[in-house]
């Protein structure tokens, strides 16, 4: 039965006291690395994984706009958390959007009753650019999965994780296939090996695959390179995490600044919380996170906009996709900067009490610039001149590696 939809009042009434709750020790987890299974299974257990199934299928049904309003939130209270589960609502946006293969049904199902979905595409090898080296092969009525990758994030944490993979004498193929297998699979070895200065607790380590068995109906495959929206939707997670880290950035400053008594002598104030200055970094702290999240609930816009005009094959108008691939590439280049610079700031609202181990004021510069290193920034901003002077279009399909001559 299909009930009304969800306002922002209720989703928020519903899922601020588990953000509070994942909140509380944050700081103490990024400190003693302590990965995040308790608040992802409070999270699996409130809904929250299920937030963007159709209530048909056993989820809340919640726009694209409420989850990244809700992922900006998450953020503030620890921001490994959307990157932990940023795959997996990958997975649940490309079954009821642009993945037209085979019945969604099964798996939007999965997720309604708490299935979490890992990733692990991306390689750290040399290997060409747009090429894998996991590969699957036919085996029967099945097919074999052999490879390593990394920065496999949240596959932990999951159920089942999406590996991204090449088809053996398909060397030449211009569609990206997807092999997806149980995280406890015979042959899985999911590693925490993630080394980064940042996003400690993301599991964005190593996943290893020995000759994993991989059912004919687990393997999709969707044209690669084409125009799409999930371009957009992978790199506004990091935005809304960014998001969020400036607004954790303002509450611990203010957190700092009420109870305090010690002033310097030049102090303009009796307190800090009376000092001009003080007040006014606390003021510049407060403006980068409303830029920040302005920035993304504007892109979010733009995201269910496109999601409204998705026509029933999966596919969507390519100005509108065109329109918020841009404009994800705009809030990155104005975010990343405001962020990182509020994070440094941060410490200006005291003295060297504002260093103390104890407080781990540092996670959010850590965080932040780890986050904004995804997809590097500077290569943002060359496509928005590019496209401002010449009118180029944007790519749609973002891959790493050494480039080899055809």
């Amino acid at each position: 039965m299909t009930h009304a939809a969800l306002t922002d009042t209720d989703l928020h009434a519903r899922f601020q006291p588990i953000f509070d709750r994942i909140a509380e020790g944050a700081a103490q987890r990024d400190h003693d690395r302590q990965l995040a299974y308790e608040p992802v299974q409070w999270l699996r257990e409130s809904g929250f994984t299920a937030l963007r199934v159709p209530q048909a299928f056993g989820g809340l049904g919640a726009s694209i706009e409420q989850l990244f309003d809700l992922l900006i939130a998450l953020g503030e209270a620890d921001a490994n958390l959307p990157q932990i589960l940023r795959a997996h609502f990958g997975f649940v946006e490309r079954l009821s959007g642009e993945l037209r293969v085979g019945d969604p049904a099964p798996w939007l199902r999965r997720v309604a009753q708490g299935d979490i979905f890992g990733n692990a595409t991306s390689e750290a090898k040399n290997t060409q650019i747009g090429r894998f080296d996991t590969t699957v092969r036919r085996e029967g009525d099945g097919w074999r999965l052999n490879g390593e990758k990394f920065y496999s994030t949240g596959s932990l944490y999951a159920n089942w994780v999406q590996v991204a993979v090449r088809v053996e004498g398909e060397e030449k193929s211009t569609r990206q296939t997807v092999a997806i297998i149980p995280a406890d699979r015979e042959g899985v070895a999911l590693i925490d090996d993630w080394f980064g200065f940042g996003q400690r607790l993301s599991a964005s380590g190593t996943s290893r695959f020995d000759n994993v068995w991989v059912e004919d109906e687990r393997i999709f495959s969707y044209e690669r390179g084409a125009p799409t929206s999930m371009t957009t939707l992978f790199q506004l997670f990091h935005l809304a995490t960014l998001a969020g880290i400036a607004r954790a950035i303002e509450r611990d400053a203010v957190a700092f600044v009420k109870p305090r008594q010690r002033v310097y002598s030049h102090s303009a104030g009796n307190t800090p919380a009376e000092d001009p200055l003080v007040q006014q970094v606390v003021g510049k702290l407060s403006a980068a996170a409303f830029v920040a999240t302005a920035a993304v609930q504007s892109v979010a816009r733009a995201l269910g906009d496109v999601e409204r005009a998705r026509r029933p094959d999966g596919t969507a108008p390519l100005d509108l996709l065109t329109r918020v691939e841009l404009l994800t590439a705009r809030a990155q280049v104005g975010v990343v900067d405001v962020v990182i610079d509020a994070a440094s700031r941060l410490f200006d609202v005291g003295g060297a009490s504002a260093l103390l181990e104890e407080r781990r004021f540092d996670r959010h510069w850590r965080n932040a610039r780890t986050l904004a290193s995804h997809n590097p920034t500077i290569y943002k901003a060359k496509l928005l001149g590019e496209h401002a002077i010449n009118g180029t279009p944007p790519s749609f399909y973002w891959s790493v590696g050494p480039k080899v001559a055809a």
